[in-house]
């Protein structure tokens, strides 16, 4: 065992460093360590915040996965809304990026202007904006009505409502879209010209130098923008009235979540619903950096 003198030595030239530590580390443990362990506790429990919690083992998973079909709805609208607005994002991301990379004039301005919607989209705001523009007397059918064409009323029928949640992430894809252009700037430029001495066209420059040179940023993008779609919540419960509806299509998982826990205060129940949220995530970044090893290059 060391000696008192070495414990008072190392205590003397570390303290300022654990001092400034130590707000960190109270945050740390009692904000983040503590509540993530509760909930793993109080996910094999019944609780409803008025009485003490009463162990239940394995009473949550089981109702989850045999009967809920709440949660299967849930599970089906994130799962759909997660395959179709990423992709679309990170596309659309990529094609303005393209277009920011020519070297125009005024790129900070545009840069800047394309990179709002991120930080306003999942905003309360944004989302009643969105509300408006497709309710059946919105912005949206007003200007189709001048072509003759007469629009429903979009965020009433559940076969178009989870489209205009769709829309509006897509239209929020100004981080990926810096993230884009920041990775195009990295490509040497010679490799377009080699490939144009040798008489490729853009189209075949495009997925032999730009789109290969891209894939760990579209790596890392993919990961990103799929964790945010599953975590995605303001949005379906501003445009739902925190209902889901209509008929459960905008049924998103984390709003089911949230119901169980504030509105019927099932608090056991919500932390379950919560710890599967972390493994599907868990185990979409574990496949993902898998199969990365394929398509995914780092060298030239």
């Amino acid at each position: 065992m060391a000696p008192p003198s070495f414990w008072s030595g190392v205590w003397q030239n570390h303290a300022p460093g654990y001092l400034f530590l130590l707000p960190w580390l109270i945050g740390f443990l009692g904000l983040t360590i503590g509540p993530i362990l509760t909930s793993f506790y109080l996910s094999f429990t019944h609780f409803d915040l008025l009485t003490a919690p009463r162990w239940a083992g394995l009473d949550n998973y089981m109702r989850m996965f045999t009967n809920d079909p709440k949660f299967a709805a849930s599970m089906r609208v994130t799962f759909v809304f997660v395959i179709f607005s990423v992709p679309l994002k990170l596309a659309f991301a990529l094609g303005v990026a393209l277009l920011l990379n020519r070297g125009m004039k005024g790129l900070p301005l545009y840069r800047a202007l394309f990179y709002l919607p991120s930080l306003l989209g999942a905003s309360v705001a944004i989302a009643i904006l969105w509300r408006q523009m497709f309710a059946g007397n919105g912005l949206v059918n007003q200007v189709l009505a001048n072509f003759g064409i007469q629009g429903p009323s979009w965020i009433s029928n559940p076969n178009t409502s989870l489209w205009t949640l769709i829309i509006l992430a897509v239209w929020q894809f100004g981080s990926p879209m810096i993230i884009f252009l920041a990775g195009l700037r990295q490509i040497p430029q010679d490799m377009y010209e080699a490939a144009s001495l040798d008489g490729a066209s853009k189209w075949r420059q495009f997925w032999k130098i730009t789109l290969p040179m891209l894939t760990p940023v579209v790596f890392f993008n993919a990961i990103i923008q799929t964790i945010e779609a599953f975590k995605s919540f303001t949005p379906s419960f501003i445009i739902s009235g925190g209902t889901g509806g209509p008929i459960n299509s905008t049924l998103f998982y984390t709003l089911y979540l949230y119901n169980e826990a504030f509105g019927f205060f099932r608090m056991g129940y919500a932390s379950a619903l919560a710890w599967v949220l972390l493994a599907i995530v868990a185990l979409f970044t574990a496949f993902s950096f898998l199969s990365s090893k394929y398509w995914v290059h780092y060298d030239d």
